[in-house]
């Protein structure tokens, strides 16, 4: 099939704008490769604290078995990565098994968005993305290996891997996930609960009980949500091996695709005739496969930041025009929550991600060319993983739907376009993704409320201040303010208004996660109001129109050009927490059109 003549344009585009960056890049990572296995040039005082703890040391010193490293982001407070705690053992056996050694070379913070989500915790979230990169960093700057596992799963957790393991580019890469907990409550039942505590209807007890029902078990949350946009986002982008995002923790067939995911590193070293370093997958033809994924399946908002700063490690340089185009492009092939009522289990067993790609590539909607972790071209992952015995073997996947309700065919999707829009206008540069918002609400023009805090406006809203139409501006919540926090914490308040017929939308410079639903929100507004950005000239009762039907948003008070921005203070999010040790971060970080970035 043919290439859509999109996607080779903006592919041309991303890659005429990062010639420099990317030829740089493609010459430091060659270098780093070109005197073989970096841990031969290791003195022998070098080698020997590296290995003193290994059983297997004289192996190390003595033969030419490739050496795994392994970074962790295990921790047992997160669900999704709880599982990770057995894996090393694992990894060991089937190291050996394949004639390599392994060690544990580092571990990185993981937080959860889930638990910090509304409380000052979550201004060190977005930040946490560099800490892992940079923790990465560390793990392998011993030198000591000769390819790397990373295992995570969560919001900028695997970002913040892929950062990392891009600027050790030479080294081979295989990302091994763990996978999403079984399905509990239904996603749309826990969140009319969440509506109804919002307003009153029910106690705190009725609402735990609907958490704890939705998040049962090791796993990641289930619905569609950063955590899964990322693990499509290592299939799409060939780091994960086919099939392998979404079959459940502590399963045979899990155990037997990382026994798989090991094999996999061994066979791709410098020392055999597969070398396959990172930094040759990671080109402009697999960041566009990755955006591609993320507007078949209306992903989370967050890698519209994430995937430019990840691109940029490995000397790519993306643009939110690029997201635009590519959405304009792509079909809406997808319904999960919040985009529908299944979760992440039924859109696997509908045929899930291998299915997905099949139809993309005959559509010519793909790079089916590009270098992967389980070969060159992409049509292996439209093969679906099966146990034969306690190993892995792949055969064909769906052809067909297996639920035309959750995964449609190219030809018929649920929606012509990825449903994520480039804005731009006199309030500056940002996205909306209206995937799940209804059409008649893709047009906002109403009065403006201008808050610096969610929790300004959930006061306003338990005060009954909102009884018109109104678009909620939250400013002062960019990367430069108070570190770019997620706002899901006002989905239920703005849902509630707006199921009481008010027309509302929600402005700001800072996050929503992938979580945001039907409530169109225009997040990402850059330049952020606490540099001056046009956010901080608004003022309440503007009338503001959010267009994203045409890609505009602007105030339209006459003299809004004029105006002196509102000073920005920030006293109230520069201490506790943490917060005080990023403020280094805060001072440095990119514009969130560029990725945010601190150490890219």
């Amino acid at each position: 099939m043919t290439l859509h003549a999109t996607i080779d344009r903006v592919t041309d585009r991303i890659r005429e704008r990062s010639q420099d960056s990317r030829s740089h890049y493609l010459r430091k990572i060659a270098k780093a490769a070109e005197d073989g296995p970096r841990r031969a040039h290791l003195s022998c005082g070098n080698q020997a604290h590296a290995y003193a703890a290994m059983d297997d040391k004289e192996d190390m010193a003595t033969t030419r078995k490739p050496n795994i490293g392994i970074v962790t982001a295990y921790n047992d407070m997160l669900s999704a990565h709880q599982p990770y705690e057995r894996y090393p053992d694992l990894i060991r056996r089937a190291g050996h098994a394949a004639g390599a050694t392994v060690q544990v070379a580092g571990g990185v913070p993981a937080m959860c968005d889930g638990v910090t989500q509304g409380r000052a915790g979550m201004e060190l979230s977005l930040f946490s993305r560099d800490v892992i990169a940079l923790a990465a960093g560390v793990a392998l700057s011993h030198d000591c290996f000769d390819a790397a596992l990373y295992m995570g799963v969560c919001d900028k957790i695997v970002p913040g891997l892929v950062i990392g393991a891009a600027t050790f580019g030479h080294v081979p890469a295989v990302f091994i996930p763990a996978g999403p907990m079984p399905s509990g409550l239904p996603n749309d039942e826990k969140s009319k609960i969440r509506q109804k505590f919002a307003t009153g209807e029910v106690g705190r007890d009725e609402l735990m009980a609907a958490e704890m029902a939705s998040y049962h078990s090791p796993g990641t949350c289930t619905f569609y949500g950063t955590a899964n946009s990322n693990q499509m986002l290592m299939e799409f982008m060939g780091l994960h091996l086919p099939g392998s995002s979404f079959v459940n923790p502590n399963t045979p067939l899990r155990e037997a695709l990382t026994v798989a995911g090991v094999e996999r590193a061994a066979a791709i070293t410098r020392l055999g005739n597969d070398y396959l370093p990172a930094g040759e997958v990671l080109d402009e033809r697999a960041f566009v496969n990755g955006m591609v994924g993320l507007m078949a399946t209306g992903g989370s908002t967050n890698l519209v930041m994430h995937l430019p700063a990840m691109a940029r490690a490995a000397g790519v340089r993306l643009d939110i025009e690029d997201f635009h185009d590519i959405s304009e492009a792509v079909p809406l092939m997808a319904r999960v929550y919040p985009n529908g009522l299944a979760d992440v289990n039924h859109f696997h067993a509908a045929g899930g991600i291998g299915y997905m790609i099949g139809q993309l590539l005959d559509a010519g909607l793909l790079h089916p060319d590009v270098k992967t972790i389980n070969g060159t071209g992409l049509d292996g992952y439209t093969t679906e993983p099966k146990l034969d015995g306690a190993r892995v073997r792949w055969e064909a996947g769906a052809k067909e739907s297996l639920n035309d309700k959750i995964l449609r065919p190219a030809h018929d999707p649920f929606a012509a376009t990825g449903g994520l829009k480039q804005l731009e206008g006199n309030l500056g540069r940002g996205v909306i993704k209206v995937s799940a918002v209804a059409e008649e609400r893709h047009v906002i023009e109403a009065k403006a409320r201008v808050f610096s805090d969610q929790e300004q406006v959930k006061a306003a809203f338990k005060a009954g201040e909102f009884t018109e139409d109104t678009i909620v501006v939250v400013r002062f919540q960019g990367p430069r303010a108070n570190g770019m926090p997620e706002l899901h914490s006002l989905t239920p308040t703005l849902a509630v208004l707006q199921d009481r017929g008010l027309r509302v939308a929600l402005v700001t410079d800072g996050r929503m996660s992938g979580a945001s639903g039907k409530v169109p929100a225009a997040i990402h507004i850059s330049p952020e109001a606490s540099v001056g950005g046009p956010l901080a000239r608004v003022r309440d009762g503007d009338m503001i129109r959010m267009d994203a039907t045409m890609g505009t948003i602007d105030c339209l008070a006459e003299e809004f050009e004029d105006r002196r921005p509102a000073a920005f203070d920030p006293a109230p999010s520069s201490e506790g927490m943490g917060r005080e040790m990023f403020a280094a971060f805060r001072a440095v970080a990119g514009p969130a059109t560029e990725g945010a970035g601190v150490v890219v």
